[in-house]
């Protein structure tokens, strides 16, 4: 756990610069810095370390620009105040750098430039890619220049407070790979050594390091220095700091061995631990977070303190329940301790973020009282603004809506996360419900952009891109490879912008091609290496599908002809049209070989393989979404895979697909009929979606979030009719809804709309940004929506628009 001095800011204190704008500022500026570190020191060995340089002004400038990264991770600060952490995940040859102008925190006279930097080593997150512990700040300004490393007067410290440890037994939850224990012991940490006047004279020079084959100076990617390039290839952050603010707990659920004050856990009443006590405390969050637990004490010297943090608790048998009830459960998870030197005002932060709804925290003291002024957290996470709405007549979708959005909240920091509590990896299956959920619902498409070109980054020579990225660990899952395509053509359809993807071109066909290849003499793919993962299906082998590693899945051959699907439109549209057509031939013939092999006449559903005579709503799903079913069945297949109790269902993850399979053949009415899993969430205390059905491992894995995504893009029913949502398709599916209203946002404003549903008629007001046009759809009438507002008045086949006010049914009350 990192500690700070009493009296140090919470919070950063400096924004970064617009992002798009410090790319282009970094891509003019050469880099002449050098990485530094601790001479001596075993640089890929686990290791926490103080680095501070002090320097003088003369007036208080107006602009002091620097860039700063660092391997892992780093906090800046600068006369005692937070103005940065990082880096933003990447890999060696994309590694990421932060600016920021750090002039407000600056004062004419001594001043001090610090930065915390820790490298978890054989621990780290299995998401960090690393190289070897290393700092580089460099100013960006003739007067900032003073503080780059590689200059004199940059001192170093080798903390023995830290020590890491890996997560066991019962703690992990299954697989874990989220980071290591923080084990802190405050005796052993230079308090104070980030402000002004703290005596680093005993601290040993901070030295450039010497590269194998390239100079110390720091490089940009693409440049070169004596014919080598460096080990790290520096590229500019392109996404915004972390958003972080404080957090307190709801309250204290149960305490054992000291009473409590009342206002302890709204931090206005301090908690003494007496002497010789040993003492038991369960905090409750009141909803799932994800951010650094702090603690702030006095004394204690010689006490000890261990925190546990979980999503929810456990009874004797091992399940959850309803997370909001703790009667006859216990704790178990991640684990980090503190032991006190008794100093007055201490504040210990972790240095990696902790998720948690409940905090345990079990305390032994010696011969000293130990007095926590403050137990709370800070709240971090990529700075999404919500600019979405839904409101409507039904009241239970509104809790529904508020977990989905913590759910994404949790899982998107600098990466996408999977969950926040076991992996905080960034895959691409679950990445790509997770970005269109951004974007409808804040309109932020950075964090989109950044995964689609790291998921490009981590292809092989193969042409796969890796199933998580970043990631130390090696993993592909071939068909994330073509989830990825369709995050491409996602992508084109909400903003366009050409350049870019046109620059994601040669990966999409690299992904295609390897499917290609592994197409048999069946004309279906054939075996595939790899992990095939589609669905976590009760019947599925850790998550294959029937031939998903042998050969012939019907599924995975389905999602196939989707990308190829997806990628013809995107190679017409950017003028390669012999390659759009190479695509959809290949797509057709696919086609063709399974209606001739795979499709059952007597059930009339797709088989999920040649060998294996099961059905799924997996396959017929994607049979649906590919336009594989037989002309006219389409209905009746969508039918069946909803009524028919033999096929394999879906979970959380894969309903998002059979949701818009639903929709694409006319039956988004039923889609708010089909939320009860999600009702039950609420009923069961869960603030945030599940990974699985019960029993679940993660009480939080926003690819079950999706709903937020379906009340925006089905029930309110907007959608992007072109590329770069030049043009609007509003198809609202209110179901037995008689009443709702909502907004989103578009790249030229806003989009909003509201309904109101009577038997076989509904007023509509919707309204576009100005630049914009589209179509309106109910049932079979249509009309011509055009920029500003539109008030329409339908029947089942025709819709007009409304010349009174008067004529409009007042929206319904309650439900």
């Amino acid at each position: 756990m990192v500690k700070r001095a009493a009296g140090t800011a919470l919070f950063l204190a400096s924004a970064i610069l617009n992002p798009a704008a410090l790319a282009q500022q970094q891509s003019e500026k050469a880099w002449t810095a050098s990485w530094i570190d601790q001479p001596g020191s075993e640089p890929a060995k686990p290791g926490v370390y103080h680095f501070r340089k002090e320097f003088e002004l003369a007036v208080q400038p107006a602009s002091f620009p620097i860039r700063v990264s660092a391997d892992n991770r780093y906090r800046l600060y600068v006369n005692g105040m937070e103005v940065s952490n990082g880096p933003a995940r990447g890999d060696l040859l994309h590694w990421r750098s932060e600016s920021v102008d750090i002039a407000a925190h600056l004062r004419p006279g001594n001043n001090v430039i610090a930065a915390l930097v820790w490298n978890m080593g054989e621990f780290k997150p299995a998401a960090q890619i690393s190289l070897r512990t290393a700092l580089v700040v460099q100013g960006d300004s003739p007067a900032a220049a003073v503080v780059s490393t590689g200059s004199s007067g940059w001192k170093v410290f080798s903390s023995r407070a830290y020590t890491f440890k890996r997560v066991e037994g019962d703690d992990t939850g299954g697989f874990y790979v989220a980071g290591p224990r923080e084990d802190l012991d405050a005796g052993q940490v230079p308090w104070g050594w980030e402000q002004p006047g703290f005596d680093a004279s005993g601290w040993g020079d901070a030295k450039p390091i010497v590269q194998q084959f390239a100079s110390p100076v720091a490089l940009a990617r693409g440049t070169q220095v004596n014919g080598s390039a460096a080990e790290w290839q520096l590229v500019p952050r392109t996404i915004p700091l972390p958003e972080q603010a404080p957090i307190r707990f709801a309250s204290v659920r149960r305490a054992e061995g000291v009473t409590v004050p009342a206002g302890f856990a709204a931090g206005k009443q301090a908690l003494t631990v007496p002497p010789r006590t040993k003492a038991t405390l369960l905090l409750d969050q009141g909803a799932l977070t994800v951010g650094y637990p702090v603690m702030i004490t006095t004394g204690g010297a010689g006490a000890k303190a261990t925190i546990i943090y979980a999503e929810s608790l456990f009874d004797a048998a091992g399940n959850k329940g309803n997370r909001s009830e703790i009667e006859g459960k216990t704790i178990r998870g991640l684990r980090d301790t503190i032991r006190f030197d008794g100093g007055e005002g201490r504040r210990f932060q972790s240095l990696w973020l902790r998720t948690w709804r409940y905090v345990q925290l079990e305390i032994e003291t010696g011969d000293q009282p130990l007095r926590i002024d403050s137990a709370q957290g800070i709240f971090a996470a990529y700075p999404f603004k919500q600019k979405a709405a839904f409101d409507s007549d039904a009241k239970w979708i509104k809790p529904i809506w508020d977990m989905n959005w913590r759910a994404l909240r949790m899982s998107a920091f600098e990466t996408f996360w999977d969950t926040p509590y076991y992996e905080q990896l960034q895959y691409v299956g679950d990445t790509r419900i997770e970005a269109l959920m951004s974007v409808y619902q804040t309109g932020d498409d950075r964090l989109m952009r950044s995964a689609i070109e790291q998921f490009d980054d981590s292809r092989t020579s193969e042409g796969l891109t890796a199933s998580s990225y970043p990631s130390s660990l090696r993993q592909q899952i071939p068909p994330f490879s073509l989830w990825w395509v369709s995050m491409v053509h996602d992508y084109w359809m909400l903003r366009g912008d050409p350049a870019f993807v046109r620059g994601r071109l040669q990966g999409v066909r690299d992904v295609l091609d390897w499917f290609e290849r592994h197409v048999d003499d069946t004309g279906l793919l054939g075996p595939m290496p790899w992990w095939n993962y589609l669905d976590w299906a009760k019947s599925y082998p850790n998550g294959v599908p029937p031939g998903g590693g042998k050969g012939h899945s019907v599924a995975i051959n389905l999602q196939f002809v989707l990308a190829l699907q997806q990628a013809a439109e995107l190679e017409q549209a950017l003028d390669r049209p012999d390659d759009a057509k190479r695509c959809r031939e290949l797509a057709n013939r696919i086609i063709a070989t399974l209606r001739a092999k795979a499709w059952d006449g007597n059930r009339r559903l797709f088989v999920d393989s040649l060998e294996v005579r099961s059905f799924s709503q997996q396959t017929n799903s994607l049979a649906i979404l590919a336009k594989a079913v037989p002309d006219g069945m389409e209905t009746s297949v969508a039918e069946k895979m909803l009524a028919d109790k033999d096929l394999e269902p879906a979970t959380f993850y894969f309903r998002f697909y059979v949701d818009e399979a639903m929709r694409s053949v006319g039956l988004a009415d039923r889609y708010l009929s089909r939320l009860g899993p999600w009702q039950e969430m609420i009923r069961n205390g869960m603030t945030t979606t599940a990974e699985t059905p019960e029993p679940t491992r993660s009480d939080s894995h926003a690819w079950a979030a999706h709903p937020n995504y379906q009340l925006l893009a089905t029930v309110l029913g907007i959608r992007p009719a072109a590329p770069g949502f030049k043009r609007i398709a509003i198809t609202p599916a209110l179901g037995a809804l008689k009443f709702a209203q909502g907004q989103m946002p578009h790249p030229e404003g806003e989009i909003r709309a509201s309904y109101r549903q009577g038997k076989d008629k509904l007023f509509a007001d919707v309204t576009l940004p100005p630049t914009v046009s589209g179509d309106f759809v109910w049932r079979s009438a249509k009309f011509d929506l055009k920029g500003g507002k539109n008030s329409i008045f339908c029947t089942a086949d025709q819709c007009r628009p409304v010349e009174s006010e008067n004529v409009r049914p007042v929206a319904p009350k309650g439900e």
